[in-house]
């Protein structure tokens, strides 16, 4: 079994009087899939954000690479659910723009933003502005941006919910295919997802939470070999049970 990545342990959110998660604690390995499923309001996108250190938590600890989280973690990058892109920037500067703040010369963050930009299926799109992209083109952004970064780990905020099913359908399976890329050094990803067939289809672990607070009602290894079809007797199965989970 590979080693941690990830390790959060006991975490508690609360706002004033709101306690959004209630002592979640979870590992996530080395090279692993991990998907997040749960109702509205169960905290799944607020457990994103303590990983990525956007947000503090109330209590718990979290550590990635062996180190507490404190501030933002440098070891991921995000992939938002609203494309998160700024409308004054073109394609190829809205990815290099996280280099930049890394201090990576002019040419270099040009050089990687084209690279990435074409490994999502944007090649040749790289002076175009946000508002001349279709969502799925949005979106491919975004996952250019964020693995531009190179980071350990990958977190995806209900990265295909805001997409046409025919084009998230297509971006799941690239988000597949690159993870097994040779030239993409990013293995290890968490998304979140209100989907369960999606998690089914995608993940290597699927993580159910429940609400009001939020906590883990069950922690799920999927182990149908890929690739999957949604349709499938096993995935199926697999779908049914994590449905009870939630109920």
């Amino acid at each position: 079994m590979s080693e941690a990545i990830l390790q959060l342990t006991d975490v508690t959110k609360r706002y004033e009087t709101v306690t959004i998660l209630q002592d979640v604690s979870l590992e996530v390995r080395d090279q692993e899939f991990v998907a997040v499923i749960g109702p509205s309001g169960c905290g799944k996108s607020t457990l994103l954000r303590i990983v990525a250190g956007l947000v503090l938590p109330t209590a718990g600890e979290v550590f990635c690479e062996g180190r507490p989280v404190i501030g933002l973690n440098p070891a991921t990058a995000m992939v938002f659910q609203s494309f998160a892109l700024l409308p004054w920037l073109r394609a190829v500067e809205n990815v290099a723009l996280p280099l930049e703040a890394r201090g990576l010369p002019l040419n270099e963050r040009i050089r990687r933003a084209t690279r990435y930009l074409d490994m999502v299926g944007l090649k040749g799109h790289g002076r175009a502005f946000p508002k001349e992209l279709s969502g799925g083109m949005k979106q491919r952004v975004g996952l250019a941006r964020a693995l531009c970064q190179e980071p350990r780990v990958l977190l995806m905020d209900e990265p295909f919910s805001a997409l046409d099913v025919l084009t998230a359908r297509t971006l799941r399976d690239q988000v597949l295919d690159l993870r097994q890329a040779p030239d993409v050094p990013t293995r290890t990803f968490v998304m979140v997802t209100h989907s369960i067939e999606e998690a089914v289809y995608m993940a290597d672990r699927v993580v159910a939470m429940q609400a009001d607070p939020g906590r883990i009602a069950g922690d799920i290894a999927i182990d149908i070999p890929r690739p999957r079809r949604p349709d499938s007797r096993a995935v199926r199965e697999q779908v049914d049970e994590l449905y009870s989970l939630l109920v």
